[in-house]
């Protein structure tokens, strides 16, 4: 599958969620979409799924107009959004059936709901009512009607949200191993999650990319812009004056028996921090500085 955004942008009243976006993914892909709250991530995968319409631009699915193919990649599509809802007084096996049978699945369907069930570790929960189950049982269930008929493309909004940690590296590994021969587009504020399982990275904000490209390239444009600094005593507020300045942004604290260790990212990192390799949560920051 290839898919090719051109010139894509959503207006709402007076504001852009999203102002000019090209984007162009082939399978198989695992991208990482990262933002703030507000980003415009939610808007551009509402247009990729055909929940919302474009003000301008378009999508192009396998080089045809999504408006033209909506039938063909819906029949192709995992969707899993952030915020969505579950028929709470079903059994997780018909809540599964029922979505099956939306996605329009007749041969095997029994085995294949089978297997997404296994794949989310949730047979032990399938003669349970949804209503019944935690949290995080409950955003299993979501992955799994996600997974249903083997889709060609996953969008996931926050999938590892409410998961335990062991939960989230079985759904990074399920993830990416499902992306051998898809393209999976997984928005998050979890950058563990992107440095584990993503070959592609996206970085957007107000509407706008601010990156595009390997998780590597991303930590390169970072390095000699993130360092360590140990304030001692009184220091301390003045050192935080400095942040609220804009000078840097602090992104770990660690209580020391002499002081306070920092950990900071800056665009011009001063000469009294010692420089340190970057992770990918510091790139990010830096990217989203370089912006501001």
């Amino acid at each position: 599958m290839e898919i090719k955004i051109q010139n894509l942008s959503k207006k709402y009243k007076n504001v852009k969620a999203l102002n000019n976006i090209n984007l162009a993914f082939n399978t198989p892909a695992m991208i990482g979409l990262v933002g703030p709250n507000g980003a415009g991530k939610s808007t551009l995968m509402k247009i990729l799924v055909g929940q919302l319409k474009a003000t301008e631009g378009e999508v192009l699915i396998d080089g045809v107009s999504l408006n033209k193919r909506e039938k063909y990649l819906k029949e192709r599509l995992g969707y899993l959004p952030q915020d969505f809802g579950l028929y709470e007084e079903l059994r997780v096996e018909e809540y599964l059936d029922y979505m099956a049978s939306l996605k329009r699945i007749k041969e095997n369907k029994k085995d294949e709901i089978k297997r997404v069930l296994v794949m989310t570790n949730l047979e032990e929960k399938r003669k349970l009512k949804i209503k019944t189950l935690s949290g995080g049982q409950k955003q299993r269930v979501g992955i799994a009607q996600a997974m249903l008929n083997n889709p060609e493309l996953i969008i996931v909004d926050e999938p590892t949200v409410g998961l335990d940690p062991e939960e989230r590296i079985k759904f990074r590994n399920l993830f990416s191993e499902d992306s051998i021969d898809k393209i999976v587009i997984l928005s998050t504020h979890i950058i563990e999650d992107v440095e584990s399982i993503c070959n592609l990275i996206i970085v957007i904000n107000k509407g706008k990319i601010l990156f595009v490209g390997e998780p590597s390239e991303l930590v390169r444009k970072a390095i000699d812009h993130v360092g360590v600094v140990e304030i001692i005593g009184a220091d301390k507020e003045k050192f935080l004056e400095r942040e609220v300045k804009g000078e840097f942004k602090i992104t770990s604290t660690v209580i020391t028996p002499t002081g306070t260790k920092y950990r900071v990212v800056s665009k011009s990192l001063p000469l009294s921090f010692e420089k340190v390799v970057p992770s990918l949560e510091d790139a990010y920051i830096y990217c989203m500085l370089e912006e501001e």
